[in-house]
This record gives C-alpha cells, structure tokens and sequence, in this order.
C-alpha cells in the first residue's frame, strides 16, 4: 500500500453522516453487536461526535428490529399549560417513562451522562434520583456517551461492561475522509499519512468542517499554507507551537543536542520521509515518547523542549506540576485527563510537566493527602493509552531526578533521560554570542573572555549556585541596561561586564590594620601551590577583588573534570590549605582567624580535615585496611562504629594533616625570603595575575628547578581576571562551587 494516493482514488463529496461511517465503521459494527446481544456499551467520545454515532448505530439496530430510544432531554410534545422542567428535569422524566413502560427488550440511549456527575467524579443531586432508574428494568439495553474530560462515578461505570473509546480518527482510514477538491489544497501528491501527523486526535466531524474550510489554490508548489490552517485549527486551549530553533536560539549544548537529534529528530524526519507503511510503523516504535530532562535550576529544560516541539511542528503546553493538584477528591486527576485530552486533539504535541517531581515522587514516600498517589496512577494510565500513530510526547523536568517513582523511569514510559548540566566554557561563549548578536553589546574579544572565565564553575552566583543560562541571560540584560543608563554606545569591554555584576552588591572592605594578615595568608597559599607538584599553580592572587562574596582570594589554574584524584594530589590539596595559616605563623608570630572562618564549613581548616577524613574513610589511603564499605553512610555522617576503630580513624586523620602541615611549614620556611617578596607586592599592589604570576613563577623554577611543581597551561595575557576557584574542591559526591581560600 502506498501512502500517495491519485485524486480520483478520493470520494467526490461526503455528508458527515458518511464520514462517520467511513470512520468508524469496525467500531459501529461492534457496538451494535454488542447491544444486539443484550450487553450494555459505553462509548467514550467528544461531543458533537455523539449524535451522528448514535445515528449510525439507530439504523443498525433497526436491520436487527431493536427500537432505540433517545434520551436528549427535549420536550416533544409540550402539554398546553405545562411548567418547563429544564433538560435534566425532563431527561429524568423521559428516563422514568423508559424504564417503567417498557415490556420487551430495547435500547435506551443516554447521550448527557456527563449532567449526572460533578467535575470530580462524583454524582449530583439529580442523579441520585436517577441511579435507582438505571438498574430497575433489565429488559433494558443501555448505551451511554461519555465525553472524555469528565470522569463517571463507579455506580454509573458498573452500569456497563463494555466500553469503546472513539478518539481521533484512524490514519488507514484517513484517505476516505478527504475529498478530491480538499485534496488538491496539498499539491499533486497528496499523502493522508502526512496530513494524519496533524489531525490524529481530530475526530472525523470536526475534520470534515476544518477540511471544508481550506483556502487557497488549488496544486500548490508548496502544500505549506494547508497544513498552516489545519495546524492553527487543530489547536485547543493554552496549547502553542514555539518559534525556537535548535541551532540558532540556544548556544552550546553540543552533547545535549546530538543526543536529541539521534535519538528523537532524526527518527521522526526518517519517519515523514519514509513511503513504505511498514517502515513507518517501524520507525514508529523507536520513538520514545515519554522524556524526562533533569539538571539544576535555570539551564534550559524546558527551553530544550520547546525547541523539539518547534522543530517538529508540534504544540506544547507547559504545565506546573503544583497548580495540577486540588484540594478537592478527583479534580486533580480530573485535570491530567483534561490536559491529555487535549494535547491528544492537538497532536502533534508535547507536554511539559515542569517540576514534575512535586506530584510523581516515589510511591510510599509521601508525606501530604496522599493525592500524589493517585495523580501518579492517573499519569501512567494516560501514557499506557496512548496509540503508537500519535505523536504525543511527554516531558517531565526536575532537579531531582532520584526522587521520582520508578514506574514513571521504566522502557515504555520516561524511557528517555536528558541530563542538562550547568553550561561549560563552549556552551558559554556560543550563549554569550548569541546575547551579544541579539542585544547589540559589542563585546570586544577580551571582553568576551573575560565573560566566559568570570561566569565559569568556579564562580558562583549571589545565591550560592554556578552560573546557568538563566544567569547568563540576566548578566547581559545588566550589560545592556548599564550601557543604556551610561549612555554607551562603543564597546562593551571587561570593566563593563564587572560593574554589570557587582553594582549594586554590598562589598567588603579589607581594613588596612588587617592587610598584612590578609597579604600573608594568601600569599602563604600561593606560594605553597607552586612547590606542590601534585597541585594546579596559581593563576591570580588578590586581597581587593570587587566580588562582594570573595573580598580577597587566591585563584587557580582551570583544570577539566577527572575522573578521581590520587593520594598525592589530595595530600598536596591539605598542604596548600594549611599555606595561610603557617605562613601567618612564619612571618607573624600569631595566626587569625581566616584559616577556620569564625567556623565556617568551606573554611580552610575545615574543608582540610573533610579532605583528610575522605582519604581515611572512604578511599583506603591510609594504614588501616581499605574499608570493605565507606565509614559513612549516604548522609556522609560517620557510621556507627566501635570505640577502637573510631579512634584508630581519628588517629590516621589527624596523621594526615600533621603532614600537610609541617610540608606547608617546611616549604614557607626554606622560601621565606620569597614568601616576604611576595606579601610586600601583594600589599602594595593589591592583585597580581597575568604575566605578574608568569614571571614571579619562573624566577623560582630558575632557582629552584627541582623544587617547582611542573608548569601548568600557560596563562593567557590580557584576557583580564581569570575564575576564581577554592584552593580544593571538597570531596563530596558532588562537587561544591564555593569561593577561594581566605
């Protein structure tokens, strides 16, 4: 079967009465059968389908000789006088005529039973009376009409053991509905299989009035102007097709793109391209429709998948996992099966469940009303309904992707898992030059370096978090309002892009009585660094830094993500640590308080103890035998152990740092003309960086050539202030993004 067809293979004209049956024709046939046989059936439908099915299944029933009768609520035969009992009222009354007159089998037709319930499933007053009515005659055959955002109270569903749901229309059948004349609206070669990819969830009524519609010429070179219409008309309620593309409206994300394209765009273009129906259906089935993006806050999720649905054609509604839940019983899985209904009229379609955490956790771990449960079982039988033809997708963002239900993760369901992490140096400079091009900044090339470097993993936010593309976004609108007040109309350059974040921050002034302090610990830090071969060599070294958050730092090179560290490197990690503190002891006399932080957990000593407790307790480098599990549990709190071993761990930690300390001792010691060399410049200079730290580097290795670590990537001249980065990262599961070593 070929999926073109020739005009004269399409029908001249069609009623909709005709294509109703041409529709649903196995559907009809199985119903009547049904109610032939004396079985009750529950037909699922949108509402204006409803009468012309129940035309088609009265003529039917009338081959078989079974009488149909039709409760619409319509008074016939009004009585002179008679005081008008409104629907419901004359519907009950018709229901009650039906039910008690009757002596031999037939079918009574309940086309409203979405009257008799509440929006959340549960019955109104009228329909209370007519409960008892439904169950009293069993001569009587029932068919009902269900719409499909309305739930039915278990009373009512019992009422029928047979159900059919009529959703959409069927893509093999789809050739029978379009006319010749509407054909000619989609070129010479019309395909049904295309044009199904937008009426999916389009039952065959509503797709004869939208088809009947279609403007324009007749065999148009470009079929584009039909589908438009169809697309606009398919549309229903906050539903929208994005104007995002992939490439030109985010920066970077190489990796995240390449997954997308692989595994969802290009299948889906290999599927439109396709001609045989078999390789369609096959193709069909490689499509993971249910997605989950996760990642910290404000790196583009959701802007992710609105640029599928834009690259697709598809629609998208973005729902907020708290505004689905109601305090009311059922109306929160009311609002899942509405929100699906229509994205299944719109298709094709996405919907974005953002935060969907907030209601898919984990079963058994709820702590509210218990509703997460059921909205939950309400999400997995929505996405089991779903007919392998439609292209309906479901994206769930989070931040938390270990806390959701395991049924939500498995193939089949969220089969497709997307991390989306903070932006590296590439996906920053292609945002930043994406921001530059659209708001005009005219970054200049040092500028835009010193964006990059100065928005890097080892800066963070004034909340605490790396910067995101959100971050990225808000610091060039700064740029592009500073420059506005300013009324700067030339070059953006690295000085601009400092004032843009710091403005308006709170900064802290180091006093000048604590300046020597100052200038000997950082420099005891930087001057520890270079003789540690096992360690990244200073890049910048600062006691004024207009960052409100790090008012002096010492700043490292820039090293990739590894996969773990050594004993040396971690050992070389404490030594540098203690830098500051024993240089205090060296050229002071007396030590301050910079080195603990007043007790703050990302101090020096703080983060140096956590160094060495990791090494001992979690990866063996110690005496003790390597432990056969971690001395912590998943808290990172200590387990509970027996007084010996917890005092033979204590024992090996604190052996640890009494050796980083006398080598950071003994390295200041042996260099501590070099160490007053570089106080005294810091203290009149306030910054050393650039070719400052280049040269002063390699006047030691000149002098010391066994002694200097080996030399780092060379730094780069001019680009401004480097990323600042604590002296070691903490060795947590995760890596935490904190400020330099005071």
């Amino acid at each position: 079967m070929s999926i073109i067809v020739t005009e004269k293979e399409l029908p001249k004209s069609l009623t909709p009465e005709q294509a109703v049956e041409a529709a649903y024709a196995q559907e009809l046939a199985d119903i009547a059968s049904k109610l032939i046989r004396g079985l009750p059936v529950l037909v699922e439908c949108d509402k204006e389908l409803a009468p012309y099915l129940f035309l088609n299944v009265r003529n039917r029933l009338r081959e078989a000789k079974l009488q149909c009768i039709y409760l619409d609520g319509r008074q016939r035969d009004p009585q002179q006088g008679a005081v008008p009992m409104g629907l419901i009222g004359t519907m009950i009354a018709q229901l009650r005529d039906a039910v008690r007159g009757a002596v031999e089998r037939r079918v009574v037709v309940l086309p409203h039973l979405d009257l008799l319930t509440t929006s959340q499933g549960g019955l109104t007053g009228e329909a209370r009376e007519v409960i008892p009515l439904l169950y009293e005659n069993p001569e009587l055959v029932w068919l009902g009409f269900k719409d499909p955002s309305f739930p039915l109270p278990k009373v009512i569903e019992n009422l029928f053991p047979c159900w059919t749901g009529i959703l959409g229309t069927s893509r093999n059948r789809l050739r029978q509905l379009v006319t010749q004349s509407e054909s000619r609206k989609f070129g010479r070669d019309f395909s049904p299989w295309q044009l199904y990819k937008y009426v999916s969830g389009v039952n065959a009524v509503r797709l004869r009035r939208l088809l009947s519609t279609l403007e324009g010429e007749d065999y148009p070179a470009d079929p584009k102007r039909a589908y438009s219409q169809i697309r606009q008309a398919t549309l229903s309620g906050h539903m929208e097709i994005p104007s995002i593309d992939l490439e030109k409206d985010i920066g970077g994300y190489s990796k995240v793109k390449s997954k997308l394209r692989a595994e969802i765009l290009d299948t889906l273009q290999k599927r439109d391209k396709a001609t045989d129906p078999e390789e369609i259906a096959r193709l069909e089935e490689l499509i993971p429709r249910g997605m989950i993006f996760w990642g910290q806050p404000g790196t583009g999720k959701t802007y992710f998948a609105k640029a599928i649905a834009a690259s697709i054609g598809a629609a998208i509604t973005i729902v907020s996992g708290p505004e689905l839940k109601s305090k009311w019983v059922g109306e929160s899985e009311e609002n899942l099966r509405q929100i699906f209904h229509k994205a299944r009229q719109s298709a094709p379609s996405i919907i974005v469940f953002d935060e969907i955490d907030s209601f898919a956790t984990a079963r058994g771990t709820y702590t509210g009303s218990g509703v997460e449960h059921s909205m939950v079982n309400q999400l997995l039988t929505e996405m089991d309904g779903f007919h392998k033809d439609e292209l309906v997708f479901i994206v769930g963002t989070t931040n938390f992707v270990e806390s959701l239900d395991p049924a939500l993760l498995r193939p089949g369901r969220f089969e497709f898992h997307l991390h989306i992490p903070y932006p590296d140096d590439d996906d920053r400079r292609a945002i930043f030059e994406i921001y530059n091009k659209k708001m005009k900044l005219q970054f200049t090339p040092d500028a835009m370096e010193y964006a990059i470097n100065r928005t890097g993993n080892r800066y963070i936010t004034s909340t605490g978090t790396a910067f995101s593309g959100d971050h990225l976004n808000a610091l060039c609108r700064a740029v592009a309002r500073l420059r506005m007040r300013e009324n700067i109309t030339g070059e953006t350059t690295p000085k601009l892009i400092e004032k843009a974040i710091t403005e308006f921050d709170e900064k802290i002034e180091v006093h000048e009585k604590d300046l020597p302090m100052v200038a000997t610990h950082e420099a005891g830090h930087f001057l520890v660094s270079i003789f540690c071969p096992n360690h990244a060599p200073p890049e910048k070294v600062t006691i004024q830094s207009d960052m409100p958050w790090a008012p002096f730092f010492t700043q490292f090179k820039h090293e990739k993500k590894r996969i773990g560290m050594s004993r040396n490197e971690m050992l070389d990690q404490v030594t540098v640590l203690y830098g500051g503190i024993e240089a205090e002891r060296l050229l002071i006399g007396d030590v301050s308080t910079g080195a603990s932080g007043m007790g703050d957990p990302k101090s020096d000593l703080a983060r140096a103890s956590l160094f060495a407790e990791y090494m001992v307790e979690v990866c063996g480098m110690s005496n003790l035998a390597a432990p056969l599990r971690s001395f912590r549990d998943h808290k990172g709190d200590r387990q509970v152990l027996s007084g010996s071993m917890a005092e033979a761990i204590d024992r090996q930690v604190n052996t640890l740092i009494v050796e980083a300390q006398a080598k950071a001792a003994a390295i200041l010691t042996k260099h501590k003309a070099d160490l007053i060399k570089l106080r005294d410049e810091l203290i009149e200079k306030k910054t050393i960086e650039g070719a400052r730290v280049h040269e002063f580097i390699e006047e030691l290795r000149a002098r010391y050539p066994k002694d200097v670590g080996a030399p780092g990537p060379e730094v780069k001249l001019g680009a401004g202030a480097g990323t600042t980065t604590d002296v070691n990262a903490t060795p947590d599961k995760k890596p935490t993004k904190k400020k330099d070593a005071e």
